[in-house]
Parts: structure tokens; C-alpha cells; sequence
């Protein structure tokens, strides 16, 4: 959906800077100090990030394209500005890897062993595995009136062949298409008795093995010349929630044809000939900048098993393996409801264990005083510790109720599968409002104890995922607080019954309160300013593409309000070295080991100070088309620890910072300061690592730790 916006204000283009996130994360990639495997993982999620903006973000472009639009935001110009963008990051990847990745793989005994460096040997080694585990899942398909072009699934490895000679029937069609099932790993290694000496390991490719057998499946005819392709398709997830009977049918129909819905980008080997290369395009229906050459393998994302396969001989070529702590306000507590009690608990994941999300909810399966259990359910992943849970909480006969989003992006099908397995057993299961994603992170366990009923919650900034919860940065809160957990369970009846949600304590919720509240803090901050009061704004996010937010924080600066930004991707607000009345916007990214996640808003100006957490990006979307949880922190040591490590940390990071300029481009700081990253601090504070600089620990105010951190950046 694109939205109106202020014409006054240089709007960055938000495709653009996803792009640049991704060049940001390429830069490890390019990093010698970055252990060797990890580099090559990091080259891997850029591929795989590509995918996705291919997935989503460039359909409306192309149609645009086709449809002659000039000087628009979508148009033929955005076409080839997007593709000229990502046809450098392409080949600057492809030149990493070809240039500096393999070789450094090499001279650690690692290779991945073409065709034409196969001794004899491995060749028969490969023909034999081939011949056994490949070549019967191939069916060749020639093409003529009998035989159109088959459908290529989205992201699947291909080859076109060309061919002479006369078939079976006498017929002399020349164009064949070979589909290579995704059940076939991509990268195979090879016995360590045929990788070439002691300690050494060697890797072939599947599409290698495949180049070198080609001809054997084309008996009495020849093979002119023959090219890898792939193709990605829209992948988007459109459904019509008001015209339909059932949401979750309708999405497991949807999802069928995902794999097959119009393609947005071609990537070919690097040599394919010119007519291959038109009949492609015009296959596809694709415009010549939706085609990629590349110089080696078609899908890099692939690679990733190279890391896996040869990661346990080469400890030494990946990170050290990341052990997060038990969180230290949970210590000596085996009891998390009486601790909770007590005290609202802060967990700052990774560096803190998510396994505590996962005993707090093991104890209220356990404990016979539990009632009942309410959750949402956004990104669990296939195997969930957390939604086997659940089952065993029924089978122990409490009331649970799970709210399943259906429609999140790319996990329809393990909630689907969640969703149904839930029901099976007897969980109320919810898929919350019809035409809202529920995006919000909740947790409630409602206990029998000796004054009545008592309520427990936990909110997040993550998702239940106990696996992405080891790499993501991310803030679980743990509260027994009467007006918090209150309001938790009137989201929850909303999800559940959609009747209207009455008047909240603390909570906030999206599309109702979020967004104006965040509006409200904006003005008046603006308001302070124009009063001559000292007025900041801090806000940490994954994302700032909300067009009205945005345009208020513009606005705010102009009338001398101090504005800090941490944009881990998109961002389409310009920054602002210093405005005449002495406000500012000043815009970083930081891109580490971990992926920042984690969303957290404060605000000061005259006598007020508030700090929130959520679920939310400052996106459109999240404020307008999801369910997202804010809440604030008002415990003053809490708040302390939050500023200073979410805050504080990321400000001061000189390491994996990068600022926004006013020219809209990123610069890395790569230690203009002396300093320590914001997640090295953080290790260190959490488990000892070394390194240069420990986590900041002042005891002063909110507002002078602020302030002060402000004064070391200039």
C-alpha cells in the first residue's frame, strides 16, 4: 500500500533502504576479522534477504514497468533504479565469493570441487551418487505442443538444455527444461579418503553433478549447451478475509499456489546465450533488468550447508558458540510466580536465556493452581518446546486458549499445522480480527491463590521462538501487575469475542491507542521545545516507514527537539544535522553478530519522562492493519537498565554503527571513537568476553544518562 505523504520533507525511498540494509550486512561479509564461515553465512542472508524484497517488494514495480508509467513512484525509473541497486550488491557478492571466500576456504583445506578438478577418483564417487540418490528423481521435460514449458516453482534450482539431433519420434525440438527436486540436498561432501589428504574436506555441488551428467539423460541426441536457472515469484499471501467461510482453508489453498504466483526476478548462469536468454524472459514475462547473471551457483542462500557440513572439523573458522546466561533478577528463584510477585522481571535476549520464557510457562502447566493459559501464537517455527506445552497444559485439564495467527508472513503453513494440531486436542483456538494480523506478543496464566484469582503475564518485543530467541535481540517482561495483566486479558477476550475493548489501564493496542499516544508524546515534546523546555526523543525500532510518525518527528525537530533514531533496516525519514531552532535527527543502524529486534521508545521533555516497550515497528502497517502491544516501564531501576542497555549501548557503539547522513547514505563509524559495539558491551556485561569496553552502569538519572551520551557522540 502506498500512502500519500508530505511533499516538503526529502523522503528517503523505502526500497532503496532496504537495499542499503542489506549492503550493511554484506559489510560483514567483507570483514577479514569475521571468522571465515561465518562470512560466508553472512553472504548467505543477504542472498537470502534479496529473495524476500524479490518475493514482496518488486511486483507492483514490474506491473508498473509493463504498463509504460514514467516519473512515479512505481514506474519504469523505479524499475531500473531498484534493479540497478541490486545488480551491484549481486556482483560485488559473487565477487567476494569467487575472489576472496573460495580461496580463503582453500587454504583452510576446504573445497567445494568443480567438475573439471574432480580426480578420478571422486568422479566415480560422484557418478556412483548420482546414478543412486539423483538421477532418479530427474525427468527431463522436451518441449513442443504436447510438452509446454513446465511450471517452475518459485526459488527451485533449473536447467534449460538445448539439444541436436531427432527424438524418439522424429521430431527435432531442441529446448528441454530438467527440474531438480528440493528434497535433493545442494551441497554433498565427499569421503574423507577422496578429499585430497589428512584433515582436509571436499564439497560438491549437486548442480555440478548434475552439469557433468546432463547428457546421459538426452540417449541419441546431443546437448548444444545447457544453463542453470532459477526463478522467484510474488509471494505474497493475498486472501479476502470478508468473502470467505474459513480463513485457515483458505490459506492452505493459497499456499499451493504460492510457488507459482508471477515472477519477479531470473537468475542465469553467467554465460547464457542470448536466444536462451530472451525465450526466458518472454517465458516469464519478465523485462531485461528483472535478470541476474551471476558467475557461479544461482542460489547462494544454498551455500549455508557448506557451514554445516564442514562447521563441527572447523570450530575455529565460526563465531564461539554463544551460551546465554540465566537471567541474574531470576537467580536463586525457583519459583518465578513468587518472584514475579515481587517485582516486575526484564529479560534481554540473547544474552539472557529465553529458556526462562519457557520455564515460566513449564511451571504454569505444572502447577495444579493454574487455571487457565492464554497465548498468541505468531512465529513458533515447526517444532515448538512452547506448543507442546500447551498440549500437555489440556491434557491436565486447564482452559487454554491460543490466538494463531494464520497470516504471518512465510509461517502460514506451520501455523496452520499448529492451529489444527491445538484444536485436535481440545484448545479454544482463535485467528483473532479479520483484517489484522496479530502481531502483539502475549502470554497469561491466571492462578488460584489465597486471596482469589491472580494473574501473571509475559510480554515481548520477539516472537515465542525459541530459536530465533539465541540471535535475535529481544525484551521479555514478566509482571504480576494488577492493571497490566488487567488489560492483557481484555486484548485477549477482544481476539477471542471482538467486543469492544473497554477503557485501558497501561496498556496500549494498534489500531486503537498505539500510534496517537506515540503522537501525543511527539507533540509534546514539539510543544516543550517551542516553550524553551529540553525535549528528546528516543526511539529504537526495526523500521521507521510510517509516513504520519515520520512526518511528526520532522516536524519536532524543526521546532528544536533533540531526536536519536537506532533503524536497524528501512528507513524513510532524512537526517537532520541541525535545525534553526537547534533540534536535530540523528539516525543510526546497527548491524552486529545478533539481529536487533528489540523495540523501545523513550520520550522526555519539560518534567515528563516515559519509556515503552513492543511489539511494534513504526511502520503503517504495524500502527494501522495489526494488533501490536505497547506498554510502558515504570519501575525506576527497571527503566535504568533498559535505557542503559538499549539505549545507552547502541548510542555510544562505534563499531557496527552506521549514521545516516544527510545526503541519504549510510556511513560505517568502524571505531572513529575508540569504542566497543553495542553487543560486545552487552556480552561482556552478560558473560564475560573479552573486550574493550564493559556495558555502562551509571546511577544518574534517565535524563542526564541520556544527555550525556549525546555530549561523548559530538
Amino acid at each position: 500500500m502506498h500512502l500519500a505523504r508530505p511533499s516538503d520533507i526529502a523522503w528517503l525511498d523505502r526500497d532503496h533502504s532496504i537495499l542499503a540494509f542489506n549492503e550493511r550486512v554484506f559489510d560483514w561479509a567483507l570483514r577479514p576479522e569475521v571468522p571465515l564461515l561465518e562470512r560466508l553465512r553472512y553472504l548467505c542472508i543477504v542472498s537470502s534477504n534479496l529473495d524476500e524484497f524479490f518475493e514482496v517488494r518488486v511486483a507492483d514495480h514490474i506491473e508498473a514497468a509493463r504498463d509504460g508509467v514514467e516519473d512515479d513512484e512505481l514506474s519504469v525509473q523505479s524499475l531500473r533504479r531498484l534493479a540497478d541497486t541490486a545488480h551491484t550488491l549481486v556482483q560485488r557478492q559473487y565477487e567476494l565469493y569467487n575472489k576472496v571466500l573460495l580461496p580463503a576456504l582453500l587454504d583452510q583445506g576446504i573445497q567445494i570441487v568443480s567438475h573439471g578438478k574432480r580426480n578420478a577418483g571422486q568422479r566415480r564417487w560422484v557418478k556412483e551418487y548420482f546414478d543412486r540418490e539423483v538421477r532418479p528423481l530427474l525427468t527431463p521435460v522436451a518441449l513442443d505442443p504436447a510438452h509446454p514449458f513446465p511450471q517452475v516453482a518459485n526459488k527451485s534450482l533449473n536447467f534449460i538444455v538445448r539439444l541436436e539431433g531427432e527424438d524418439a519420434f522424429g521430431n527435432s525440438n531442441e529446448i528441454a527444461i530438467v527440474k531438480v527436486p528440493r528434497v535433493l540436498p545442494r551441497f554433498v561432501r565427499l569421503p574423507d579418503s577422496l578429499s585430497g589428504g589428512k584433515g582436509k574436506i571436499g564439497v560438491v555441488s549437486l548442480s555440478s553433478m548434475i552439469r557433468a551428467h546432463l547428457a546421459e539423460m538426452f540417449i541419441g541426441r546431443q546437448v548444444l549447451e545447457f544453463f542453470q536457472f532459477r526463478v522467484t515469484r510474488h509471494s505474497d499471501l493475498a486472501v479476502t478475509e470478508g468473502e470467505m467461510q474459513n480463513l485457515r482453508t483458505a490459506l492452505r489453498k493459497g499456499l499451493q499456489h504460492r510457488h507459482f504466483g508471477k515472477a519477479t526476478r531470473i537468475e542465469v548462469s553467467s554465460g547464457t546465450s542470448e536466444p536462451i536468454a530472451k525465450l526466458l524472459l518472454a517465458e516469464f514475462n519478465l523485462p531485461p533488468e528483472a535478470m541476474f547473471r551471476v558467475e557461479g551457483p544461482v542460489n547462494l542462500v544454498r551455500l549455508n550447508q557448506v557451514v554445516d557440513l564442514v562447521g563441527d572439523n572447523r570450530p575455529q573458522l565460526l563465531f564461539p558458540r554463544w551460551i546465554p546466561q540465566w537471567p541474574r533478577s531470576l537467580k536463586n528463584s525457583d519459583n518465578l510466580f513468587a518472584r514475579i510477585r515481587q517485582k516486575d522481571v526484564v529479560i534481554h535476549q540473547p544474552f539472557e536465556s529465553f529458556d526462562a520464557v519457557v520455564e515460566f510457562l513449564r511451571q504454569a502447566v505444572k502447577d495444579p493452581d493454574v487455571l487457565a493459559i492464554k497465548q498468541t501464537v505468531y512465529r513458533t517455527g515447526p517444532d515448538s518446546v512452547m506448543m507442546e506445552l500447551l498440549r500437555e497444559a489440556v491434557r491436565k485439564g486447564k482452559e487454554v486458549t491460543a490466538v494463531v495467527e494464520l497470516k504471518a508472513r512465510f509461517d502460514e503453513e506451520a501455523n496452520i499445522n499448529w492451529a489444527e494440531t491445538l484444536e485436535s486436542i481440545g484448545v479454544q483456538v482463535v485467528y483473532g480480527i479479520v483484517g489484522l494480523k496479530t502481531h502483539g506478543k502475549m502470554l497469561l496464566v491466571t492462578r488460584r491463590e489465597t486471596r482469589g484469582l491472580k494473574r501473571y503475564g509475559h510480554l515481548s518485543t520477539g516472537n515465542y521462538n525459541p530459536k530465533t530467541a539465541k540471535i535475535y535481540t529481544d525484551l521479555s517482561y514478566l509482571t504480576a501487575n494488577e492493571a497490566l495483566t488487567a488489560d492483557m486479558d481484555a486484548v485477549f477476550t477482544l481476539l477471542a469475542s471482538q467486543a469492544q475493548l473497554p477503557r485501558l489501564n497501561r496498556l496500549l493496542v494498534a489500531p486503537f491507542s498505539l500510534q496517537s499516544t506515540m503522537m501525543a508524546h511527539i507533540a509534546g515534546a514539539q510543544a516543550a521545545a517551542q516553550a524553551g523546555h529540553s525535549a528528546r526523543i528516543v526511539v529504537k525500532t526495526n523500521a521507521l516507514t510510517d509516513w504520519k510518525l515520520a512526518e511528526a518527528l520532522h516536524r519536532a525537530a524543526q521546532e528544536g527537539v533533540q531526536v536519536d533514531l537506532i533503524i536497524r533496516a528501512a528507513c524513510v525519514l532524512p537526517a537532520v544535522n541541525e535545525t534553526a531552532k537547534g533540534g536535530a535527527i540523528r539516525i543510526r543502524s546497527i548491524v552486529g553478530r545478533f539481529l536487533e529486534h528489540t523495540r523501545v521508545f523513550f520520550f522526555k521533555y519539560g518534567e515528563e519522562e516515559h519509556l515503552y516497550l513492543s511489539s511494534a515497528d513504526w511502520m503503517n502497517r504495524n500502527m494501522t492493519r495489526r494488533i501490536e502491544l505497547g506498554w510502558p516501564v515504570t519501575d525506576p531501576s527497571l527503566r535504568q537498565r533498559i535505557i542503559d542497555e538499549c539505549l545507552v549501548s547502541y548510542l555510544m557503539d562505534d563499531q557496527d554503527a552506521w549514521v545516516l547522513l544527510e545526503n541519504g547514505t549510510y556511513r560505517r563509524l568502524d571505531g572513529d571513537n575508540v569504542g566497543a559495539s553495542a553487543q560486545q558491551m552487552l556480552a561482556h556485561y552478560y558473560s564475560a568476553q573479552p573486550t574493550t569496553r564493559q556495558a555502562p552502569r551509571s546511577k544518574n538519572s534517565v535524563a542526564k544518562i541520556i544527555k550525556s551520551t549525546t555530549s561523548k557522540r559530538k
